[in-house]
């Protein structure tokens, strides 16, 4: 066991806990373009748009203190669009992304964003990056009436279709996650002392929110917030402890999954610890373990992710079989080979991946308007292991997980795939139908 005396831990992380910022964690045109399949000749529909190419942008943090991890996920989907674009694109046009870096700095993001729309007069903001960040320039972009698809943050605040109608979710939204996770502790922790540890912003509170649907008020003996920008969190740690919390559930993106594990290792607390899919990423939480604690021992830090309990939402590595993990194998070997297949790869490819379907939906020549009312109309169940909530009245994206074990470095799967809703009272159920495969094409059909 290592010790992790609180100090000599904030010593040893100063230079990149930051990261844990991240939290895990588009002018305007008329309607009435092209339809799906139709014949015609392909013409400049809309910004962005020429009759060769569509221009997308997004905002990353490629560099500074979320940089590590995260700035794998444009670099991910711009392969999976590189791949598109050599197999014929969409409908013959080639995409071009476009990201900038916004060093996950909400007024770095605003110029960015700025800059993409105003100067560069992109189609759409695709798959921008954090709530904090988002937040900052979702007004803006809606009020441009420009496609605002697919943001990398599962906050609840994105399901706004009255106020953000251009804005749509991807992953699955945090308070559906808290319920899937929390029914399941509920059920197999039953009577144990329960503890929380959570981001103290829209990521964690939303994820309490929906664990609080599910496990009973009595067995939570202790709530512990953490401030994103404070890496000392001994004291929450030893408050969890006092409690005698048997079960700690943490809705924390990795830098401060990792400094949990290692400050209760130095408290010598073991408590049965389960994370939120934002926070466990087997490859991501092994190497910032082994990072913190300056232990390079090969294994080090796949032996302390052992055992931790969390959520997928998109097939695990450890599936090969899986026609889909098959499939990101391939383009990752082809045309991203420098990054390791992890789960932020595997983000990135499927994320563009839906970018494809919709704009295939949304017609030969598209306004900006059509991939919205693409969106809305419903995407078919794909890359996710459950469908996709979109409705002109619905912006979250996937509704559903499978619960699963880190072991030797990656998630085992342990459940079938639950699907809700993110109301109090919403039932959690078995999804009984089976994912679809992949195409054998690997681009989705028009």
């Amino acid at each position: 066991m290592i010790r992790s005396h609180p100090a000599r831990l904030a010593a040893a992380v100063a230079g990149v806990a930051a990261l844990s910022l991240v939290a895990a964690a588009c002018s305007s045109s008329s309607s009435g373009g092209g339809k799906p399949g139709g014949s015609g000749v392909l013409t400049a529909s809309a910004p962005g748009i020429t009759a060769t190419t569509i221009t997308i942008g997004s905002h990353q943090p490629l560099t500074g203190i979320a940089a590590p991890g995260y700035d794998e996920i444009a670099p991910a989907s711009n392969a999976y669009f590189q791949y598109v674009n050599a197999h014929g694109g969409i409908y013959g046009r080639k995409i071009i992304y476009k990201y900038l870096n916004d060093e996950y700095n909400p007024a770095m993001t605003s110029t960015v964003v700025h800059q993409l729309i105003l100067q560069d007069n992109v189609y759409a903001i695709f798959n921008g990056l954090g709530t904090p960040t988002h937040l900052a320039v979702a007004p803006f972009i809606n009020s441009e009436h420009v496609p605002d698809v697919f943001v990398a943050s599962g906050c609840e605040c994105w399901n706004a279709p009255s106020t953000l109608p251009d804005t749509f979710g991807w992953q699955l939204d945090y308070i559906r996650e808290g319920k899937i996770l929390g029914k399941y502790i509920e059920q197999h922790f039953k009577g144990k002392k329960i503890g929380y540890f959570y981001q103290d912003d829209e990521f964690g509170q939303d994820g309490v929110k929906g664990l609080s649907y599910e496990i009973p008020k009595s067995q939570v003996v202790s709530s512990q917030s953490y401030d994103p920008t404070n890496i000392k969190i001994a004291p929450q740690v030893a408050a969890l402890k006092a409690a005698g919390a048997q079960v700690v559930i943490s809705f924390s993106v990795p830098a401060f999954t990792a400094l949990l594990k290692l400050t209760m290792l130095g408290l010598k607390y073991n408590p049965q610890l389960a994370v939120s899919d934002v926070g466990s990423d087997p490859i991501t939480l092994a190497g910032l373990l082994a990072e913190f604690a300056k232990n390079k021992t090969a294994g080090f830090g796949n032996s302390l992710t052992n055992g931790i309990i969390t959520d997928g939402y998109l097939p695990s590595t450890y599936e090969t079989t899986n026609s889909w993990i098959q499939l990101w194998q391939k383009i990752h070997t082809q045309y991203l080979s420098r990054y390791q297949l992890d789960g932020n790869v595997l983000y990135g490819l499927a994320v563009a991946y839906t970018f494809v379907q919709a704009m295939f939906k949304a017609g030969k020549n598209p306004t900006r308007q059509d991939l919205v009312n693409a969106i809305n109309g419903g995407l078919p169940q794909a890359v996710g292991v459950a469908p996709f909530a979109y409705s002109a009245t619905d912006h979250n994206g996937i509704v559903g997980a499978y619960l699963g074990v880190i072991r030797n470095g990656e998630l085992v799967p342990t459940t079938p795939v639950f699907v809700t809703n993110d109301t109090p009272t919403g039932a959690i159920t078995t999804l009984n139908a089976a994912q679809p495969s992949a195409p054998a094409s690997g681009i989705p059909s028009p």
